[in-house]
């Protein structure tokens, strides 16, 4: 038997949603993704988890960070020790230990590996966040708005492209100079032409659809049009990709950071740390390096994770 369209849309499973309006739906659809897709939830956890470590990481590191507070390359605690060490630590009995042993200067692992998010993470979103408003308002322009110009800069997000990224970064930060500031604007640089070519693509979409007809049809200028009506509903796939971009921007600090083109000692951040630590290795010292290559790891899996899961929910 066929459903009449009035019908279906007064049963009990599509009234609901429709009565709760957009933004509500999301957020149901939101919820039962999580509930749904466990690798979503994951990574929700671990996003949230380095954002938390961005803002508070260095005040819950048990020693100073970029100071030198014990034997240099001293073993973490036996795994049969970590009950007892935790409870006196917990109760004031004892000093802490060195959760992740210290490095052959003596710093504290732990300490550095929790405090590095401060600047592994927060470059990560400040680039990201700078090179999606850049790529994004020239993605826009260029979809919208055809002609010699846009095309010129097309060539150049091309010409951008054809490089390898992380040799494009080292030589940006190399002639800019080592420090957090020149960094930023290297990978956002680097990365916008990502946004700009996913926002050009969308518009080129969007830009013939009925509601922006009716908006021209209105009286608004051209300019208005694509600003007020396209770019919200062209801005999807750059969302999407912006989680990922964090998780690539992490790398690429700790790559800079592993060659010594990144920001300087002592500073706690991942990538110096395994450099730090890389050359210990072949004498039993793994600690150094091993912890803060699973941090890296599992940051930019939760990233990676949580921009897949946005995409199934959000994506079309």
């Amino acid at each position: 038997m066929t459903t009449s369209p009035d019908t279906a849309l007064r049963s009990p499973a599509v009234a609901p949603a429709l009565a709760l309006g957009p933004a509500a739906t999301q957020r149901i659809r939101l919820r039962r993704a999580l509930r749904g897709n466990p690798m979503l939830a994951i990574g929700s956890a671990l996003v949230a988890l380095s954002v938390a470590l961005m803002i508070v990481g260095p005040w819950l590191a048990p020693f100073d960070p970029q100071s030198v507070v014990g034997v240099p390359s001293t073993p973490p605690p036996a795994a049969l020790d970590w009950p007892r060490l935790v409870w006196t630590s917990l109760t004031g009995a004892a000093r802490p230990p060195h959760w992740f042993g210290t490095d052959a200067s003596g710093m504290d692992v732990f300490s550095r590996v929790v405090a590095a998010p401060r600047t592994d993470v927060a470059i990560a979103l400040t680039a990201t966040v700078s090179s999606f408003a850049l790529g994004v308002a020239l993605g826009l322009v260029a979809g919208y708005f055809r002609n010699p110009a846009t095309e010129l800069l097309m060539r150049a997000s091309d010409l951008v492209q054809s490089f390898p990224v992380f040799i494009s970064g080292m030589i940006l930060v190399a002639l800019a100079g080592r420090n957090v500031g020149n960094i930023v604007v290297a990978l956002a640089l680097l990365y916008a032409p990502i946004y700009l070519r996913l926002t050009r693509a969308e518009v080129l979409s969007q830009r013939h659809r009925g509601y922006v007809e009716a908006a021209r049809a209105l009286g608004n200028r051209e300019i208005v049009v694509a600003f007020r009506h396209v770019l919200p509903n062209a801005l999807a796939p750059a969302i999407i990709q912006s989680s990922v971009t964090i998780g690539f921007a992490i790398l690429m600090t700790a790559g800079l950071s592993f060659v010594g083109a990144g920001v300087r000692p002592p500073t706690p951040e991942w990538g110096l740390m395994i450099a730090v630590g890389a050359n210990d290795i072949v004498q039993g010292e793994w600690w150094p390096s091993v912890f803060p290559g699973l941090a890296i790891s599992l940051t930019v899996f939760g990233y990676a994770a949580f921009g897949n899961g946005l995409e199934r929910v959000y994506g079309r």
